[in-house]
């Protein structure tokens, strides 16, 4: 059980950089992989316990280790303060949420900044997705929280790093193959080691291949999804190069949501709408990127970064003929083909002054993505479903440009730090299609981050940390799309979100575990939130200040063969000053108040050669409002408890090992809503958890 709930040291505020150390350590200790923003160095529990911000750590081979390892959401409730779910829909993505950032998203990732081997899973606009983690072949992923996560850039309420595995020698090959409820199955390959000898290693490498797919727990839901990812490295004198290369492809029926009376029949159903007009979407991603560090003496170092990357996405909605008659509407099919890149350039120093190690850093990064977004009407005729007459077509553009400047100085009892980090972020439309009104435009969103953070060593075993600083959130490309009041071109009157986020805590180990605990406070002004629906167009507007205030405390401890961990989660979100539809003091949609993870794990004494976990989970979440409004009677979802079993085991036999899982989830078939689709224009709120399920899975591994 690795999940360490400790301070990342943080070192530069930029969004995708290099792997480094406060102390170099040899090249193959750090695989050259790219780190964004904050940097993880060797990725020691030392480190990180000596810094000033908030992170959980969950290892990968916990991450997988009796998991389908499919869904990011599998392996990351034991995290407090996170919000991820499974909305049992992959044509949707998981539900991500952090202290309250990202809960408005209806679908992919909002607010939380993700990264692969430091290249940003999420683009300039701050719109993500989570499919493309490769939980196979991940070392380690990093959640972020508290102010230093605003050092990520704009819409960075909170970050979620995924680091692959570094090839070593000898050199490890994995096949597994898992099966799950609902034709579920998964099929996966994992390579990694170092060409040359142990005298002159040459590159390290790292291959992970796999393919799932599933019919869906409601009609109306099968999906499939392929995914291939390379990182090549290679230490030279004083430095080292590191390639990294992803390709995914996918496609997914959307049961879409379901109404309070839907979800009240119990009997997993969809809704009528997605099945007749075929609802569907189908992705297809490619991206590459190349990091290059180099020392220069005297403690100075320079890093450089850049990525490059495709996305093509094809979705059909079920906005019904009569609303897209409308002389504004985009149609009821979305043809988005995007081009992306994006760089980092960045100076350091690290050097021992006034009896303490300094880390010094500045530097500029970048980003760009380009969207030609086509729209078409889902009929023809008197068929629904197809491709039909062009409603839309337009480049939309979301540019950064960010200077950057950080500083810490660390001693033995106590770390101050801090970083400055200057947003400058450009929307622009150029309208191809004017029939429906000219939708080109511009508008840009800037402001500085300031964050500075203390650590304080109370006892050798106890340590107090506070940090404060200011976070800004951008809407999105899709949510400036549209005005408000209905009228043709860009949002230009829809303002970026401005916060104000403090934490303090106190965190703990001993020779038997660690414990963590952190009170915080979040104060945002201009919170975006939804102004409903014109003619099939979701629009936004800004609702006015809000207030999160929260306490996460988690705690893992082992005592012989048992080992106990547990989180739990409080977070009071209200609207403080009320509009004319949201009244003050109103909840925040998406967020329950209350969120609790345990887990008993028992690895009992097994024959020579063979070994065994067993697992025992309780997982609560608080009820939910899916709607601004707070409306009690047709969207709330009611709090529930799911209880988990699982055992897995392990066998070797010369070079070859073993293992094996088996699960049951939701042991007493709880009916629940999995998820909450906030302010859903049709008020089909509810997405279905998963009943009772079974999965089994085994893995072959050797040593070459």
């Amino acid at each position: 059980m690795h999940i360490r709930t400790l301070a990342l040291f943080p070192l530069a505020a930029l969004p995708a950089l290099l792997h480094a150390q406060t102390n170099p350590a040899p090249p193959e200790s750090d695989g050259g992989s790219l780190a964004p923003v904050v940097i993880t160095g060797s990725g020691s529990a030392e480190q990180r316990w000596r810094g000033a911000a908030t992170v959980d750590v969950v290892d990968g081979t916990e991450l997988r280790a009796g998991q389908l390892q499919i869904n990011l959401s599998e392996g990351l409730a034991r995290v407090p303060g996170l919000v991820i779910r499974n909305r049992e829909n992959y044509a949707q993505d998981l539900q991500v949420s952090i202290r309250g950032f990202g809960a408005r998203s209806t679908f992919g990732v909002r607010g939380v900044r993700l990264f692969v081997d430091g290249i940003p899973a999420s683009a300039p606009d701050g719109s993500g997705q989570a499919a493309n983690f490769p939980l196979g072949s991940a070392d380690r992923i990093e959640v972020v929280r508290g102010p230093f996560a605003a050092l990520y850039g704009a819409s960075s309420g909170g970050a979620i790093l995924a680091y692959t595995q570094n090839g070593t020698r000898p050199g490890e090959l994995r096949v597994g193959a898992a099966l799950g409820a609902n034709g579920l199955w998964r099929l996966s390959t994992q390579a990694t080691g170092q060409t040359g000898t142990a005298e002159a290693p040459g590159w390290s490498y790292t291959l992970d291949v796999g393919k799932f797919a599933t019919d869906g727990a409601r009609p109306q839901s099968a999906a499939h999804r392929s995914t291939a990812n390379a990182k090549l490295s290679r230490a030279h004198d004083g430095g080292r190069t590191t390639l990294v290369f992803n390709r995914q492809s996918a496609f997914a029926l959307d049961p879409q949501g379901l109404s309070r009376t839907q979800l009240d029949a119990g009997t997993p159903l969809t809704t009528p709408q997605a099945i007749q007009f075929n609802t569907r979407k189908s992705v297809s991603q490619t991206q590459a990127g190349l990091a290059w560090d180099q020392a220069l003496g005297n403690g100075h170092k320079v890093e450089l970064m850049g990525y490059a990357g495709q996305r093509r996405v094809i979705q059909f909605q079920s906005i019904p003929p009569g609303v897209q008659g409308a002389a504004g509407s985009s149609g009821g099919v979305i043809d988005l083909d995007r081009d992306y890149w994006g760089f980092n350039a960045r100076w350091r120093l690290q050097r021992e002054w006034q009896g303490g190690q300094l880390d010094l850093s500045a530097g500029l990064a970048g980003e760009r993505q380009t969207d030609l977004r086509r729209g078409y009407e889902n009929f023809v005729g008197g068929t629904v479903g197809v491709r039909g007459t062009l409603r839309r077509e337009e480049t939309n553009q979301a540019t950064t440009l960010d200077p950057y400047v950080r500083a810490s100085w660390q001693k033995a009892d106590w770390t101050l730090e801090g970083g400055l980090r200057r947003v400058n972020a450009r929307y622009a439309s150029s309208d191809a299609f004017l029939t429906n009104g000219d939708q080109s435009g511009g508008v840009s969103f800037n402001g500085y981050l300031p964050v500075v953070g203390v650590r304080w060593q109370l006892a050798p075993q106890l340590q107090a940390f506070a940090s404060t600083g200011r976070g800004l959130e951008t809407p999105t490309l899709n949510e400036a799309a549209y005005r408000s009041d209905g009228g043709a071109g860009l949002n230009t009157d829809l303002n970026a979100s401005r916060s104000t986020s403090t934490e303090i805590g106190l965190r703990g180990r001993n020779a038997a575990g660690l414990w963590n605990a952190t009170l915080f406070d979040i104060r945002t002004r201009d919170e975006i939130v939804s102004a409903g629906t014109i003619d099939g167009r979701a629009t936004f507007t800004n609702g006015g200040s809000t207030k999160r205030q929260g306490l996460e405390l988690s705690a893992e401890y082992g005592m012989g063969n048992v080992t106990l961990t547990g989180a739990y989660t409080y977070l009071r979100a209200r609207y403080g000053s009320g509009t004319a539809s949201i009244p003050a003091g109103n909840r925040m949609p998406g967020l329950p108040e209350h969120q609790f993870f345990s887990q008993l794990a028992w690895a009992p004494a097994f024959a020579s050669g063979i070994g065994g976990v067993f697992t025992l989970e309780a997982r609560h979440t608080g009820s939910v409002f899916a709607n601004d409004a707070n409306n009690r009677t047709t969207a709330l979802a009611e709090s529930h408890t799911l209880f988990g079993i699982g055992a897995r085991f392990e066998q070797t036999t010369g070079a070859w090992t073993w293992r094996e899982f088996v699960r049951i989830d939701n042991l007493t078939d709880k009916k629940h809503a999995g998820s909450v689709i906030v302010n859903d224009g049709n008020s089909r709120f509810f997405e279905s958890g998963l009943g009772r399920s079974v999965s089994a899975g085994v893995e072959l591994t050797r040593h070459f």
